[in-house]
């Protein structure tokens, strides 16, 4: 019965909040974690009370894991049972009252505009051989340094969602919301090469409308875009990052270039303001890091 309403609620989450498969299996996970842990002390899951999802807290705390993964699963079981409620499931939301401590905030990893730099020349140095493989690779770093776009964004890209001529690209974020985000002339560059050479080697007809083809003329998967990162960042002798680190280091560079709040967080998809304010604050750093060296009193 307990998987049953587990698989239910995965199936609100796709189609009432638009959620991803990643973040529906996540929330569905957390979820199990909870009745698993009921169900070990003899409870139904429609029995569960707030004193057992506290003792469930508690029982995390004690093993240690994260701030963050608590505050995850903690949010993902006030979703589950809020949903329950509405559902007329149950007469009662237990986790109404659940109260989880906040992630600690930390500032996102991001490089300098130089190692930003020489890692895309890796990426179009390897490009200049013409191999589809390294055409795609150098397209990719470049739009997801270009748009700030997240790595699940870039990896469900259609062709159609590219538009060269305007230098824009259609994204899909998280719960399917759509925003057109502007990219420069080097990642023009790099698309219009992938699209016209690159692109027709790899592609089947089993492709579809995807963008970004594998080898075997599949859509790409985010472990084959960690992979091009995590190369380039070797070759490039810059500090090995991940592709998200990416979407940091646009965000970062945007403000330091000028950009305003306003204009960072409709690029990144941001539904809170207060979510693009961090990198208000690697900004302030480095200014600080550029003060000390510079000011005669400082």
């Amino acid at each position: 019965m307990a998987d049953e309403v587990v698989a239910a609620f995965g199936v609100h989450l796709r189609a009432a909040r638009g959620l991803s498969d990643h973040t529906v299996r996540a929330y569905c996970g957390d979820v199990r974690h909870v009745l698993a842990f009921a169900r070990r002390r003899g409870v139904p899951w429609d029995e569960v009370d707030l004193a057992l999802l506290r003792g469930w807290l508690a029982a995390m705390v004690a093993s240690h894991l994260t701030r963050a993964t608590i505050a995850r699963r903690g949010a993902a079981v006030r979703s589950f049972y809020a949903w329950a409620r509405q559902d007329g499931r149950i007469d009662r939301d237990p986790a109404i009252r659940l109260v989880t401590a906040q992630p600690g905030s930390t500032l996102p990893s991001a490089l300098g505009v130089r190692p930003a730099a020489e890692l895309l020349e890796v990426a179009r140095q390897a490009a200049a051989q013409g191999e589809p493989v390294a055409l795609r690779d150098w397209a990719v770093l470049e739009l997801l340094y270009a748009t700030g776009a997240r790595v699940g964004e870039i990896v469900t890209l259609d062709v159609d969602d590219v538009v060269l001529g305007d230098r824009l690209v259609r994204l899909f974020g998280k719960g399917a919301k759509e925003r057109v985000v502007p990219f420069g002339v080097p990642a023009a560059r790099a698309m219009a090469v992938w699209l016209e050479q690159g692109r027709p080697s790899l592609a089947t007809t089993f492709s579809g409308p995807a963008a970004f083809l594998g080898r075997r003329g599949q859509r790409i998967d985010q472990r084959q875009v960690r992979t091009a990162v995590h190369h380039a960042a070797q070759v490039a002798g810059v500090e090995d990052i991940a592709p998200h680190a990416l979407r940091h280091t646009a965000a970062t560079h945007l403000l330091q270039g000028g950009s305003d709040l306003r204009s960072v967080q409709e690029i990144l998809g941001h539904a809170s303001l207060a979510t693009t304010q961090r990198y208000t604050h690697v900004s302030a750093d480095r200014l600080r890091q550029s003060y000390l060296q510079a000011h005669p009193r400082a």
